[in-house]
């Protein structure tokens, strides 16, 4: 018990600031499963209040109120008890229970009975009890004890706090009051002298063992003789009783008054109560009267606090609710015809704006004057939209219909003055996006309609601007210098007759630069006047709000997907469908046209040159890069937008363009007249790269070349290895030598980093060829001899033994003699300078092969020669037979040609 009420005082008490008077565990009557706590508690500050809590243990062992009752409230306690002997008997029976050193059980059973017996009734002791409030509350207690503690702590608070305002049935007054009466007093002391005569005899303590000890010792020689020491003892004995009553008969005078102090004083114990009793009865109207002047206080308190409530809401309502009669009027009149009166309007509608978005309560609303408060402010704001609406929307209209501004050189328009018209509407704008944002939303279309009519005016007069100075011409005759070589037909000529002359290749060089400065000023005046307009309206329009969201996912894409990304992809070359954007999707109604207009520019561009498209790619590529590392350039800007999809399509007519390249020269047809030398494919191809590289020298890009250049080349070599199949009257092998020889130094010279498998490749295929070429011609001069040995060679091969070949009829040594009669040294020399002049005929000098060659066939013959020799000697051994010139007859036969055609 004392750790439940601890708990209880400490967990649930005392931070509500009550103190814990009683406690009683209970269940319903009937439902012994649910069991609760009634708590009587009173307040620790005054005026005290008694009250009656019930408490409930949840799963974790803590301790919860369920229910209070202030126990005022309390009208009947039912006792349950029917007769007072029944209360006397169970009341006795529970105190013997914790009386456990003066009674026993004999003794117990016998005043329990005699008890029962006058009370007439049977020991059966009820553990139920009522509390009637509102309702009747019935419960059943643990313990009879528990019981009836608990009602006495009520019968209690119920006289002292209540003025006995509760009614007690079925409870005697004797138990309430926690008294007996004098009868029973007598009673109980009688029957506690006659239990403890019964009593069985109890153990010496250890005095009175020190005692008995000390006795026998001062009569130790009478201790032998028992009867001896009893008559001693028996002397002793009688000896003090005698003394006793002489001391009680010399103190009776004492004695009588004593007990005469004692009457006196009971009496005067009686008098002090019985004033008590009157002082507690005047206290108690005493106390009603207090308690009922602070329950006046307290509503006085409450009355006040609600006063003090009410004043602060209606003077927030009609703070925050009141609109100026000067904003009321500027409203009401709309006018924006000044600055000083559009700077009125925009502070009206923001005071508007805070006296419509207070958070106000539902109840609120139901009041007259805050309604017809708020109709007010609603009729305000429709027509100020509307008048708002109308007026800059007359305003786009003035500007889409402005006559655009007349064109002396190459310059973009400007805006700036149309813009700064519209930028002191900028709040209003605002105001109206947040106030009815479906309104707002017809805005930037309304602008975007009107504006595009004025930019498509200036944008076409632009471009069309750009081609007369692009072409250098009068304005007339543009389209007739566009479609002129078209109608002749010689849009392919021009590609296979680019001037070969440094003059001719200087020129075109000319063209390409003079088509590269104008697209770049172009694209120069096309930034300010897009990103001046973007500007504006991310500002003007609040699109800047919309688009954050849309950048930082663009930025945990792009952090996500940087490792996929090519490296010289241009950052802004993003597909359109990742741009579409407020922002973007108003630019692209607003430039309609220009992105149709720049792609017409830029086809100009590919006519007017026939390699345009490499300038124009070029020129993109570096204006992306260059946009995008400017500061002053949007992240997101709808140029970069359009300039991406306009690269896109330069790369396409870039790739159209080398594919027609690369066919042309692959299905080109070789003149049968054609005397060797470098042939067109080869100086096509070596014209491209020139310009190319010229132009891509300052690029900072230049992946779309090297495709290029890799496409041409193998085109280049596939048209090379076609005159094997041709009918030329030249040596093939010559012609594809010659051309191959011609790529590789003009590889080498270039120095392509992407072109170096190409360079390997040609070397490789002109010493092939070379090679055939040297092989083929040697065979001329010693014709004979080396059909001889080819056939020596063809026998051996067959299994023939060597020593055996001379006894051939077609091959042997007389047949030898007869082949080798036919070549003496001055015939074989004769033979080589007539091989010469052939090759010096038919070798193109810009290539210089001709000492490379006859240094080629040299070592081929010396080595023919050599293995003829060899054959000699290994089939025709001992024959004597030998030719009719050595090495050094050779050698010297080769240098004083050399020389002689120095």
């Amino acid at each position: 018990m004392a750790s439940l009420w601890s708990s209880l005082e400490k967990d649930v008490f005392n931070p509500q600031k009550k103190r814990l008077l009683e406690t009683i565990r209970v269940w319903k009557t009937g439902k012994k499963k649910k069991m609760s706590i009634l708590c009587v508690v009173v307040d620790t500050f005054r005026p005290m209040q008694p009250f009656l809590v019930k408490v409930k243990v949840d799963r974790g062992e803590q301790y919860k109120i369920a229910y209070k009752w202030p126990l005022a409230e309390l009208k009947l306690v039912d006792g349950k008890t029917l007769n007072q002997g029944l209360w006397q008997g169970a009341w006795v029976f529970t105190s013997m229970e914790i009386n456990e050193k003066k009674n026993n059980f004999p003794g117990q059973i016998n005043y329990i009975c005699t008890a029962c017996l006058k009370g007439k009734s049977h020991l059966q002791v009820s553990l139920d009890f009522d509390l009637q409030f509102d309702k009747v509350y019935k419960w059943t207690a643990s313990s009879f004890e528990e019981k009836k503690t608990f009602i006495r702590c009520l019968w209690k608070l119920n006289h002292r706090f209540l003025a006995s305002s509760i009614t007690f049935v079925n409870v005697p007054s004797c138990a309430a009051e926690g008294r007996q009466r004098p009868q029973e007093d007598r009673k109980d002391t009688a029957e506690t002298e006659s239990q403890e005569e019964l009593s069985v005899y109890q153990e010496m303590t250890p005095k009175e063992a020190a005692d008995v000890l000390k006795l026998m010792e001062e009569y130790e020689p009478l201790v032998n003789n028992s009867v001896a020491f009893a008559e001693q003892l028996s002397n002793d004995l009688h000896v003090m009783d005698e003394a006793n009553l002489r001391a009680i008969i010399s103190s009776e005078r004492q004695v009588t008054q004593l007990m005469s102090s004692i009457d006196e004083a009971l009496a005067e114990v009686a008098r002090v109560e019985e004033t008590l009793q009157i002082y507690d009865e005047l206290l108690g109207s005493v106390k009603q009267q207090m308690d009922h002047i602070h329950q006046e206080n307290s509503l006085l308190h409450r009355i006040i606090s609600n006063k003090t409530k009410l004043m602060d809401e209606i003077l927030f309502l009609t703070t925050h609710l009141n609109l100026s009669k000067e904003h009321c009027d500027a409203l009401s009149r709309a006018d924006l015809s000044s600055p000083s009166r559009v700077k009125a309007c925009i502070a009206a509608a923001e005071a508007l704006s805070g006296c419509m978005n207070i958070q106000l309560q539902p109840g609120y609303r139901k009041l007259q004057s805050v309604a017809e408060q708020l109709i007010m402010f609603e009729t305000l704001k429709q027509n100020f939209e509307s008048s708002f609406i109308s007026h800059i929307t007359s305003i786009f209209e003035l500007q889409g219909n402005a006559l655009g501004q007349p064109i002396d050189k190459l310059s973009a328009p400007s805006h700036g003055l149309h813009h700064e018209e519209l930028v002191p509407y900028a709040p209003l704008m605002a105001w109206l996006r947040n106030a009815n944002p479906v309104l707002f939303c017809d805005l930037p279309k309304v602008y975007a309609q009107n504006l595009s009519r004025l930019y498509d005016r200036e944008i076409k007069a632009f471009f069309e601007q750009a081609k007369t100075f692009l072409l250098g011409r009068r304005k007339g005759s543009l389209q007739e210098s566009l479609e002129k070589p078209t109608a002749m037909g010689s849009i392919q000529q021009s590609r296979w007759s680019l001037p070969g002359s440094r003059e001719g290749q200087e020129h075109t060089l000319d063209k390409g630069m003079i088509v590269k400065q104008m697209l770049e000023q172009v694209l120069r005046e096309l930034q300010p006047l897009c990103t001046a307009e973007q500007q504006f309206i991310e500002k003007f329009f609040q699109l800047s709000q919309d688009a954050a969201d849309l950048q930082e996912l663009e930025a945990s894409t792009t952090k996500g997907g940087e490792s996929m990304a090519s490296p010289e992809d241009p950052p802004c070359t993003k597909p359109r469908s990742q741009l579409e954007e407020p922002t973007t999707r108003l630019l692209s109604e607003i430039f309609s046209c220009l992105e149709p207009e720049l792609r017409g520019f830029l086809d100009v561009c590919n006519k007017v040159h026939p390699f345009g498209c490499l300038q124009v790619l070029v020129t993109l590529n570096d204006s992306i890069f260059e946009m995008w590392g400017s500061s002053s350039a949007l992240p997101s800007s709808f140029l970069n937008t359009v300039l991406g999809n306009m690269l896109l399509l330069a790369k396409s007519s870039f790739n159209k363009c080398i594919g027609t390249l690369c066919k042309e020269i692959e299905e080109a047809k070789m003149v049968s007249k054609m005397k060797g030398g470098t042939l067109p494919s080869v100086s096509r191809f070596e014209e491209f790269v020139n310009f190319s590289e010229e132009v891509f020298r300052t690029a900072r890009r230049r992946g779309e070349l090297d495709k290029a250049h890799l496409r041409l080349a193998g085109s280049v070599f596939s048209s090379i290895n076609s005159l094997s199949s041709a009918n030329l009257k030249v040596n093939t092998d010559m012609v594809m030598m010659e051309n191959f020889h011609h790529i590789h130094c003009f590889l080498c010279q270039k120095k392509i980093h992407c072109l170096e498998g190409k360079k390997r490749e040609a070397k490789q295929r002109y010493s092939e060829h070379m090679e055939k070429y040297v092989i083929k011609y040697l065979g001329q001069p010693l014709e004979k001899l080396n059909h001889f040995f080819e056939g020596v060679k063809a026998r051996v091969a067959q299994g023939v033994k060597e020593e055996e070949v001379s006894f051939q009829l077609a091959y042997s040594k007389q047949e030898l003699r007869k082949v080798i009669e036919k070549y003496p040294g001055k015939e074989v020399k004769r033979a080589l300078e007539t091989l010469y002049r052939k090759i010096h005929k038919y070798l193109s000098p810009e290539e210089n092969l001709l000492p490379v060659v006859w240094h080629a066939m040299e070592q081929e013959f010396i080595r023919q020669y050599q293995e003829f020799e060899d054959l000699i000697q290994r089939c025709y051994a001992g024959s004597g037979i030998a030719m009719d010139f050595t090495t050094e007859d050779l050698l010297s036969y080769f240098n004083s040609i050399t020389l002689s055609n120095m």
